[in-house]
């Protein structure tokens, strides 16, 4: 029987049988290698949660891995209210997972290797060697003896895995061999921990390379990698599709935030990008567009008319120029092999309206990212992009000496470039006006035109989207003492009835509707498989835990 299948079926009975046993009980040969900072951990194969609820009892954010639904679902009940995100996903892909773009600090099968056929094992270990982050802990127990049910259980060994770990330059931490818990005679159990010493992509090194040390002409190597870097930071969503080797694109995401970084420069500010001063991308259409407001060419925008077609020629020549000039000169260190590959797709302005979300963009091309340069991207981009404005200012003051450079940096700063609470305030106060009763999503005090405040969830000071999903209201006091800290997990989760509750109410079945799901699609990992709120919340709180992670950012409101 398939092992799934076992697992949902015999559900109940497998969550008491786990329950049976601590958390400590079973690991505690390897619990002395436990991180000392509690950080991201994977639990892979989580069954009852038992052992995803212990981590997160220790501190940990846990991404909770379980193939079989029926055992997911009383593994997520047994862990409601702690920081554990569930997936429905399975080895050797990992392919949900994968999505997330993230390293863990810890990485847990357990009970879980025996299931693998022996062909699909070497490229499972390859999908988890990669998921480790520097520094990072995997742990595997390796099940010897018959199966007693239905279940089929393949023959594992530790010289099988140390000889993947020495593919996957994973150092061997410790074997340790014990009885089974359950007092089955004929069951025995080997644990082999490793550890991730160094990420060995060269990522980082050849991000920094394209950053200080590759040749420039013009501002365009440094554009198209802080495009990339912006994408995979806030709009992981628009991903096409994703292997070990690349990450693809649609070429029209690129070429909206190629847009959103060089209208500021050149439509606005005059700054020259190159020493010639002309550009192929900056034609008339590009310019037209300096009229709009920043708020206006976002992730969801509709556009109709003269203003839809003007959107769509500035697209367009912003893609042709990304494939002919940075696209071709970016190479890998010491190459003339270009790091990114693209491709356009015959596309013209058709109908009388355009709406900027993933459809319309894949309509421009594809645009391929190796996929570790894609996730040092995103899990680096807290250090990279202030790499890349500053080495972009230096670049520009060359060639505009006359400028100051609080000028230039200005200009270089992240669109949006300043909080944008308008729409959900606007909908809070008719809410308030109508006598609903609108409560503050994080005390449930009650919210009046004189106390409200509009709060980014997530802190603007390190993560800056003004998307509708991360405006909830709150009262000026919890805004003020929130600051720029995290929701801490169990505040998300007691807050989920509220949080939701104002997505339903002030944003479905009205004019924001689409622009609410596309930017939510678009920023928030899983998001396009997201078609309700509470799926939506799930996301937001895997995000969450992404932002802890990747920025340490202080946590606030812990229950």
């Amino acid at each position: 029987m398939n092992a799934s299948n076992f697992y949902t079926l015999k559900a109940e009975d497998c969550f008491a049988q786990y329950q049976a046993l601590s958390f400590e009980q079973v690991h505690r040969d390897w619990l002395d290698l436990l991180p000392g900072k509690a950080g991201l951990a994977l639990d892979v194969g989580a069954g009852s949660g038992r052992d995803a609820a212990a981590l997160a009892a220790r501190g940990w954010d846990v991404v909770a891995v379980e193939p079989a639904d029926g055992l997911m679902n009383l593994g997520r009940q047994h862990t409601q209210g702690l920081a554990v995100h569930w997936i429905n996903d399975t080895l050797p892909q990992l392919a949900q997972v994968r999505v997330l773009s993230q390293t863990y600090d810890l990485i847990l099968l357990s009970a879980v290797w025996m299931h693998l056929p022996e062909s699909t094992r070497e490229r499972a270990f390859r999908v988890l060697a990669n998921l480790l982050a520097p520094g990072g802990v995997l742990v595997i127990s390796l099940r010897h003896g018959p199966s007693t049910d239905e279940r089929v259980f393949h023959s594992v060994s530790v010289a099988e895995l140390e000889q993947f770990a020495k593919q996957q330059a994973l150092k061997p931490l410790r074997v340790s061999r014990t009885d089974d818990e359950l007092q089955r005679k004929q069951v025995n159990w080997e644990t082999v921990v490793f550890q991730l010493l160094d990420n060995g992509t060269g990522a980082l090194p050849t991000v920094r390379y394209i950053i200080v040390n590759d040749s420039k002409a013009a501002t365009y190597k440094l554009g198209l990698l802080r495009s990339v870097t912006l994408i995979a930071e806030t709009l992981p969503g628009l991903v096409l599709r994703r292997n070990d080797t690349e990450v693809v694109l649609p070429l029209g995401a690129v070429a909206l935030v190629w847009l959103q970084l060089y209208l500021p420069l050149l439509a606005r500010h005059n700054i020259r990008q190159n020493p010639q001063g002309s550009y192929g991308f900056a034609k008339a259409a590009f310019f037209e567009l300096g009229r709009l407001s920043t708020f206006d060419l976002q992730v969801g925008s509709r556009f109709e008319g003269p203003q839809a077609k003007c959107v769509h020629q500035a697209l367009k020549d912003a893609a042709n120029n990304i494939l002919k000039m940075p696209t071709h000169y970016i190479t890998w260190p010491g190459t003339n092999q270009p790091v990114f590959v693209g491709q356009t797709f015959r596309t013209r302005f058709i109908g009388q309206h355009i709406c900027l979300d993933k459809e319309y963009f894949s309509s421009f091309g594809e645009f391929s990212v190796p996929t570790a340069i894609w996730d040092c991207c995103s899990q680096y981009a807290c250090w990279i992009d202030p790499a890349l404005v500053n080495e972009w200012a230096l670049v520009s003051k060359g060639w505009n000496k006359e400028i100051a450079a609080s000028t230039i940096r200005d200009a270089l700063e992240l669109n949006p470039p300043k909080r944008s609470v308008t729409a959900a305030r606007n909908i809070a106060l008719e809410l308030i006006g109508s006598k609903a009763d609108l409560r503050c999503v994080w005390t449930a005090g009650k919210l009046t035109d004189t106390n409200l405040a509009i709060d980014h969830c997530f802190p603007w000071a390190r993560w800056r989207n003004n998307d509708l999903w991360n405006l909830l209201p709150a009262t000026d006091k919890a805004n003020s003492s929130k600051s720029d800290k995290l929701p801490s997990a169990p505040l998300m989760e007691k807050s989920k009835p509220s949080i939701t509750g104002w997505w339903q109410e002030g944003y479905l079945h009205s004019p924001l509707e689409e622009s609410f799901w596309v930017q939510a699609k678009a920023a928030l990992p899983l998001g396009e498989q997201v078609n309700d709120v509470s799926g939506l919340f799930d996301a937001m709180c895997l995000q969450r835990a992404v932002l802890r992670k990747n920025q340490r950012i202080e946590e606030w409101g812990k229950v």
